[in-house]
């Protein structure tokens, strides 16, 4: 099915008029009703919200994940009556009850578009700009799926074609992070995105020009966007048949993203609320919403009114949308029959399944040899790369230190691009110094579907990714963040490279695991249950942080029960343990060194690796008090960071060896030593514990 506009032409009714201003009325009640909001974007944006939902995009309300869809992302999120009306009009299946409980318990009207939550909302957007990185990054994504099932198909032709359409505010532009994307999307030449600024020169605090005097369309046109301008009507309202004019000639664009600045007026037609930051984020007030009507021809002593007309107008989206879906259907079957090997591989992906005989290809590493875990990491993404084509992702700049380069003839990059690797279809993403685009355009990939991603940076950097990372464990995502230099162990680069507080701070995010695995393969085996976990049989998916060494480290027997998240690496001998020995990561090897002191003097000791504390804690009751027995008290927690994450796991009578300060420039061996990180310190912080516990 092709993609490519057949038309400039909108057609128009009093009817659609009528449909945007109640609209418009609805997100007036709405707010005055609960009595909090942002009632003025979601007015003044309806003209640009409904053409979009009524004339411009191909979806079906009736199959809100029909995998064909044209993507939508409010990035402006707290303008979330601007999706919810619209959603409710279509009949995405939101109904009028819906947007009288806005911004109210258990309503599928929260105050912010929340993923999974309301039907038809493709992200979850609050903090502003990062839904413009998501649409990067679905933009990314159907690029990358289009070359998994479809590439030689001409432009516009492939049943997998589609476009994402995004409408941000002043301040998600304001925003550094949707800088990075669109630099980004630019440099990739996203064809397929469609981006729609609504200026209207009103933030929080007032006037724009409290901040901003960039010519922020020059600034766009500079990135390598194709850039409009599109001028209100007379009466300062959004034109309908511009903004229709230049989504068209948007589309025409096959070889840049698009950028149409809206010059709007917020709250418009309100008689006196329009152009003031106070309709930005507050009820209009009773009087300014019955104005409000008068001026748009409503009755002003009605609330929530709809007319049978225009709600039946409206919901004939329904009908477009199972037209489109037929259509696209018969051109999806004839791509089935001509390409019955990649229908299979469609169909496998699809269903969240991976390759058969895909673990058999993960590699088992030979004990006693010291290898760093982002070395196996890399080696196991090598391996995966041959036999899980939807694997996919890249470094923040850092391919090289994070041994992300799952292919190295294969970079992501668009035609022209003059690197002989490149491929707009290529394996290997290049996100550049980008982290915290970098984060949120991995949600933007995952929420596509269809691929499996992975970014790294260093783990001290996870500090710019937080927010995005956060996202992704409010919305279930299935990425994965490769963090490495996870300690002071990386040494000379000094405390500013170090991270300290970063698992501890991490673990913090409500549904992410933390996965620091001690050798390579623990590492091997992380890589393959984060792949498991990330199948429809584990349901929501959830998002993994592994945090690997720069520095080599002993490899061990690899053992299974690592997936369980914490395990008895080694048992203490002559008798039940006496002490347990709990580390992560690069520590593991220190207690087990602690371990042969003991044991020389009598003690006996287990050593538990604790690669994923969240791991652990999804086990059974009867898993976790045989590895950690309750009546053994003497404990000792050993990690490179602060200590915070370890005091429920040793209790009143154990110890934890960790570093409450910032690190130093030396050789990390130095580092380790002169903070305790010792075998000599751990065995005294064991018998330290051990008195403690007889007391």
């Amino acid at each position: 099915m092709s993609t490519k506009p057949t038309t400039t032409d909108l057609e128009w009714t009093e009817l659609d008029q009528r449909a945007v201003d109640t609209a418009r009325v609805l997100a007036a009640d709405a707010v005055q009703k609960v009595g909090n909001g942002h009632p003025g974007t979601a007015m003044s944006l309806a003209p640009a919200a409904y053409t979009l939902f009524q004339k411009v995009m191909r979806h079906d309300p009736a199959d809100a994940e029909w995998v064909a869809r044209d993507r939508f992302v409010l990035s402006a999120g707290h303008s979330s009556l601007t999706l919810y009306t619209q959603l409710y009009l279509a009949g995405f299946g939101l109904e009028l009850d819906d947007l009288k409980a806005f911004r109210t318990w258990g309503s599928k009207t929260p105050g912010h578009p929340e993923y999974g939550h309301t039907t038809g909302v493709e992200t979850t957007t609050g903090p502003l700009g990062q839904g413009v990185a998501n649409a990067v990054g679905m933009a990314m994504a159907a690029r990358y799926e289009r070359g998994l099932f479809d590439p030689e198909a001409p432009a516009g032709e492939s049943p997998f074609d589609h476009y994402v359409y995004c409408i941000a505010g002043d301040g998600c532009l304001q925003e550094g992070i949707s800088a990075e994307a669109s630099s980004l999307a630019g440099h990739q030449k996203l064809g397929n995105l469609i981006l729609l600024w609504d200026d209207n020169h009103i933030s929080i605090e007032g006037d724009t020009e409290t901040a901003v005097s960039e010519d922020t369309v020059k600034r766009y046109e500079a990135y390598g966007w194709h850039v409009q301008r599109v001028e209100p009507k007379a009466d300062g309202d959004l034109d309908p048949q511009a903004i229709y004019a230049a989504i068209q000639e948007a589309k025409k664009v096959t070889d840049r993203p698009s950028f149409i600045a809206m010059r709007s007026i917020i709250a418009w037609p309100a008689p006196n609320a329009q152009n003031t930051e106070a309709a930005h984020g507050s009820a209009l007030g009773d009087e300014e919403v019955a104005a409000t009507k008068r001026v748009l021809g409503f009755d002003p002593e009605q609330t929530f009114e709809v007319a049978d007309e225009v709600i039946e107008h409206t919901r004939k989206a329904l009908e477009r949308g199972r037209q489109a879906k037929a259509e696209w259907e018969k051109s999806f079957q004839e791509w089935r029959d001509n390409n019955p090997e990649r229908a299979a591989e469609f169909d496998r992906i699809a269903k969240g399944e991976l390759p058969t005989g895909w673990e058999e290809k993960i590699p088992v590493f030979e004990p006693g040899k010291g290898v760093a875990t982002r070395a196996a990491s890399g080696k196991v993404l090598q391996a995966l790369g041959e036999v899980v084509p939807e694997l996919w992702g890249g470094s923040a700049d850092l391919a090289g230190s994070n041994n992300t380069t799952i292919d190295k003839t294969s970079s992501f990059l668009p035609a022209g691009n003059p690197l002989p690797e490149a491929n707009p279809y290529g394996r290997t993403i290049h996100f550049g110094i980008r982290e915290h685009a970098m984060a949120a355009e991995m949600n933007g990939i995952a929420l596509h579907g269809n691929t499996r991603i992975y970014g790294g940076t260093f783990l001290v950097f996870s500090d710019y990714m937080r927010n995005a990372v956060r996202l992704s464990a409010l919305m279930h995502l299935p990425v994965t963040y490769v963090w490495t230099h996870d300690s002071i162990g990386l040494g000379e680069d000094g405390p500013t490279h170090q991270p300290v507080e970063h698992l501890a701070a991490l673990r913090a995010i409500p549904g992410l695991n933390v996965v620091r695995p001690a050798d390579a393969n623990e590492t091997a085996i992380a890589w393959r249950e984060i792949l498991k976990r990330y199948t429809k049989e584990f349901g929501k998916g959830q998002p993994h942080g592994l945090a690997l060494t720069r520095q080599g480290v002993p490899t061990y027997e690899p053992n299974d029960d690592a997936a369980k998240g914490g395990y008895v690496l080694f048992e203490a001998d002559g008798g039940e343990p006496q002490v347990i020995l709990i580390a992560t990561g690069s520590e593991v090897h220190v207690a087990v060194e602690a371990r042969e002191a003991l044991q020389a003097d009598g003690v006996p000791t287990r050593v538990v690796s604790m690669p994923s504390v969240e791991w652990f804690e999804q086990q059974d009751q009867g898993y976790r008090d045989s590895v950690l027995p309750p009546h053994v008290k003497a404990r000792v927690a050993v990690e490179a960071g602060i200590g915070l994450t370890w005091h429920k796991y040793v209790g009143d009578a154990g110890r934890i060896v960790s570093l409450e300060h910032f690190g130093a420039s030396a050789d990390g061996k130095v580092l380790f030593r002169e903070f305790g990180f010792t075998a000599e310190n751990v065995a005294a912080k064991a018998r330290e514990s051990l008195a403690a516990a007889q007391r």
